[in-house]
This record gives C-alpha cells, sequence and structure tokens, in this order.
C-alpha cells in the first residue's frame, strides 16, 4: 500500500507543531491563555452586542412607562442619571427632559397598566442576557438548575434604582467624590449581580474580582463619555438627523457591554486560574433557592 499523499502528511505536522506551540504557550503564559480562551468561550462580541440591542429596545419603552407613572422627583434623577451616563450636552438633556413632563390622560391611557407590566416582563430578556454571560464567564453548565424569574425582575429592579440616583451623586457630590461613590456602587451590584443570576452556584468571595475589574471598565467608560458623546452625537445629528443619534447610542452601548463581558470572564479566570483560588475558595455550589 502506497503511504498518505504528500499534502496530507504536511498539514499532519503543521498541526503536530501548532499543537506543540500552544502546549508551550500554556506552560509559559499560562493566565494569558486562560484568558484568551475564556473571551473565546463567551464569544465577547456576540454576548455584548446581544445584551445592548435588547437594552436599548427597552430602555425606550421603560422611558416612556416612567414619563407616565413615576413621581416627579423620580423623573427628575433618572433624566439625569442618563445625561451622566451617555455624557449628553444641554441640547440633547432638553429633548430627554420632555420626555419626562407631567403626564396626560392621553399618555397614561395609551401607555396602561398592563401595557407597563408587559414592559416590565419584556424587560427580563436583558436579564437573561446577562445571566447566559455569567454562566459562559463562569463556565457553568446550560443544562444546570434553572434560576427562579423573580430574580430577573430584582435584578431590572436593581438597576433601575442605581439609574435613579446615580445622577444624583455626581451633580450633588462633586466629580472626584461622586465618581468614587459611584465606582464603589458598581462594585456592589456587579458582585451582587453575578450572585444574584447565578443562583448562588458560586461563593460570594470569588465573584469580587469581576465585580471590580467589571466597575473600573464601566466608569473609565462613564468619565470617557462626557469627554467623546457630546461632540459624536452632534456630528450624527448634523450629518444624519435622529437616526444618526440611534446609531451613536448604540455603538456606546456596545462598547459599554464588551467592557463588561470583558470584565466579568477576566474577574472569573483570575478568580479560578490564579493563586486568589486558594484564597477565595473558589468552589462551586448547589443553589439554595434558585
Amino acid at each position: 500500500m502506497s503511504g498518505p499523499p504528500w499534502w496530507r502528511a504536511g498539514t499532519g505536522r503543521w498541526a503536530a507543531r501548532l499543537r506543540s506551540a500552544g502546549s508551550r504557550l500554556r506552560a509559559r503564559f499560562p493566565l494569558v491563555t486562560a484568558l484568551v480562551e475564556r473571551l473565546l468561550a463567551v464569544n465577547v462580541f456576540d454576548s455584548a452586542t446581544r445584551i445592548a440591542a435588547q437594552s436599548f429596545l427597552t430602555a425606550v419603552p421603560l422611558l416612556f412607562v416612567l414619563g407616565a407613572y413615576a413621581p416627579a422627583a423620580l423623573k427628575e434623577q433618572v433624566a439625569a442619571s442618563v445625561s451622566a451616563v451617555f455624557g449628553l450636552s444641554a441640547q440633547e438633556r432638553a429633548q430627554l427632559q420632555q420626555i419626562f413632563q407631567p403626564p396626560t390622560a392621553d399618555l397614561r391611557q395609551a401607555t396602561g397598566v398592563v401595557g407597563g407590566l408587559m414592559v416590565l416582563l419584556s424587560a427580563t430578556a436583558v436579564s437573561r442576557a446577562v445571566q447566559r454571560l455569567c454562566r459562559r464567564a463562569w463556565q457553568l453548565p446550560r443544562s444546570g438548575p434553572s434560576v427562579a424569574a423573580w430574580r430577573w425582575l430584582a435584578w431590572i429592579a436593581l438597576w433601575l434604582g442605581a439609574l435613579a440616583v446615580q445622577g444624583l451623586l455626581r451633580n450633588e457630590l462633586g466629580a472626584v467624590l461622586g465618581f468614587t461613590i459611584s465606582l464603589l456602587m458598581q462594585t456592589l451590584m456587579w458582585w451582587w449581580t453575578q450572585h444574584l443570576l447565578l443562583g448562588g452556584l458560586v461563593r460570594w468571595a470569588p465573584l469580587l474580582p469581576g465585580a471590580l475589574v467589571t466597575a473600573l471598565a464601566v466608569s473609565g467608560l462613564s468619565v470617557a463619555a462626557h469627554f467623546s458623546m457630546p461632540r459624536a452625537l452632534k456630528r450624527a445629528l448634523d450629518a444624519y438627523g435622529a437616526a444618526g443619534s440611534v446609531f451613536v447610542l448604540l455603538s456606546w452601548l456596545i462598547v459599554l457591554c464588551v467592557a463588561i463581558a470583558v470584565g466579568l470572564s477576566v474577574g472569573a479566570v483570575l478568580s479560578q486560574a490564579t493563586s486568589l483560588r486558594r484564597r477565595l475558595g473558589t468552589v462551586t455550589s448547589p443553589p439554595g433557592d434558585a
């Protein structure tokens, strides 16, 4: 019998060399290779795009529901927080304030209680997307225990509450102190987010690195938005009108969600593949009421 074709033998040699090179890289740079493999497994850009699109589609109906039913003080805080997060200029802030004008009977009739409840229920799509991201970051099996639906609604309530006070912190406490408290609050929220949406499958301590890295990334992007977003929105409005502003805001949301996906993945790798594993006691545990 004749031997294998020359091209098949050459392909086999190259495959063996690549496997050998991969083994050497893992031995020499274990943390880097573990992080790259985790980011590929998470599929960062796909996950971030899904979360950003669902967040954008959920945010607009929620703004109308808040405009129809929320108290005036809450409307002002939400408008200030949205302006702070996106770095909106005075013109864009004034347009946002129009959504939160005192509600008319027509607006409440058009929205309706049932419509408001449907908006809140549809908002859980964002919670489920973030939950899938957390599971991928921690490499938990899809066939694991299901998470109780109340956790999705609790997560939405948490972030609405955080959004309501974020603008107050920055406007009343000053830039430095407001940023510091906002960073601490972001850390606590992402710490609790992972615990909540993972249903207690991972202990509290190993979740802390991911919460801290994600909070640093989100807070840094929020500061950068104050310098970049007003100019980007102005150019988009001048060139494309309202459609241009939608594109800019969605693009910024995708960047923000990429930072979140990377932050959670980096934190999981740090807790699982470094000396922090022993210090934090990184193990998974059966869920309690999940």
